[in-house]
């Protein structure tokens, strides 16, 4: 039951990573510092004083950024890959399982795909509303990311299982909106088909 729990936890935690890379890093840094959560082996570095000082200064950089027009979305290309390892880490950091392979393959698939997929989503939320408002609804955008990233981070923390369902949930709807974009831009590349004339 414990590993459920721990696991349920780091994807909550691996999600929140997709809308904000550092803000569940944070959140997770000083959760630990406090005493409300632990690490595996291996990952007591993500306590240390020097670690919240990162965590803490990239984050402040991080939401910044994303209220500057048109580099919100070019962040987008670079959190991608970060929000991925992000979520790993996350995952990783605090799944309850003794071998380590299947601990880092959870983490890879369960945390590191939990951020990317949720990334995939923002980012192409953040595109439409450059394209549909000229940016001036990316405000928006950025400050209910940073709202969902640091509600569910805290949230991860006091009620994991309950923030998982959420989460899945969350994930289930952007994978759904996703695959339905991809298949109307796939129907537009290939045109519409043709139907036979009447002889």
């Amino acid at each position: 039951m414990e590993w459920i729990i721990s696991l349920c936890l780091g994807v909550a935690l691996s999600a929140c990573a997709g809308f904000r890379v550092f803000v569940p890093l944070l959140v997770a840094c000083l959760a630990q510092r406090i005493g409300w959560m632990d690490t595996s082996p291996g990952f007591e570095w993500m306590s240390t004083f020097p670690a919240l000082m990162l965590f803490a200064t990239a984050t402040i950089l991080e939401i910044g950024a994303y209220y500057i027009p048109w580099l919100d979305n070019a962040l987008d290309t670079i959190a991608t890959p970060l929000a991925f390892a992000a979520g790993t880490v996350l995952t990783t950091s605090v799944v309850d399982v003794d071998v380590p392979a299947l601990k880092w393959g959870l983490g890879l698939i369960a945390g590191g795909g939990a951020a990317g997929l949720i990334q995939a989503g923002t980012s192409m939320l953040r595109l439409g509303s450059s394209t549909t408002t000229g940016g001036l609804g990316n405000p928006v955008v950025s400050t209910t990311e940073n709202l969902l990233s640091f509600g569910l981070s805290f949230m991860a923390i006091l009620v994991p299982l309950l923030t998982a369902v959420l989460v899945i949930a969350l994930l289930a709807f952007v994978g759904w909106v996703i695959a339905t974009r991809g298949m109307k831009f796939v129907r537009k590349i290939n045109g519409s088909p043709r139907t036979p004339s009447a002889s």
